[in-house]
């Protein structure tokens, strides 16, 4: 996004504009939180992704859905720098590592996601819940890139 100030997205968002898109990102979402990853586990990766992106809306909203799965204030504010945070478990920390390859890719020379970061995670999570965090990190960027061109302001509700 400009460094403007939005009041209103440039367009709704092409979820909205064509139903049949935001049937299955539903069946997606469903599917995910299905996948046995603690759902603070998933909105944390909600939130890195979006913060690496810098989607206001995606910012907002992860921390709004992140409160409501009972996350606390200090542990949302230390999100962007959780690496140096004592905050997070080892299992968070695999998972927000593998946020941070897998939305960086084009950062990267070599494998996008390197085998250090996998493995670490993979020692963390089983594979359904590996598919679980993956497509949370997938979906996340794909709403940031949608919300970045149509310029969504952050506190929007669908």
């Amino acid at each position: 996004m400009n460094a403007t100030t939005t009041t209103s997205a440039r367009m709704k968002s092409p979820a909205l504009v064509l139903p049949d898109a935001m049937k299955g990102i539903q069946n997606i979402y469903k599917a995910m939180y299905q996948g046995g990853a603690a759902p603070q586990v998933l909105e944390l990766v909600h939130l890195r992704a979006s913060q690496i992106n810098g989607c206001s809306a995606c910012v907002f909203a992860g921390v709004t859905a992140a409160k409501k799965h009972g996350e606390s204030d200090e542990r949302l504010h230390a999100v962007a720098a959780w690496r140096e945070a004592p905050f997070f478990t080892d299992e968070e920390r695999a998972a927000l590592a593998l946020t941070e390859a897998a939305t960086r890719i084009a950062d990267r020379c070599g494998k996008a996601v390197p085998d250090e970061v996998w493995n670490e995670a993979a020692d963390h999570f089983d594979e359904e819940q590996l598919s679980a965090i993956i497509l949370m990190i997938g979906l996340t960027n794909f709403f940031n890139r949608i919300n970045a061109t149509i310029e969504e302001p952050a506190g929007t509700t669908w």
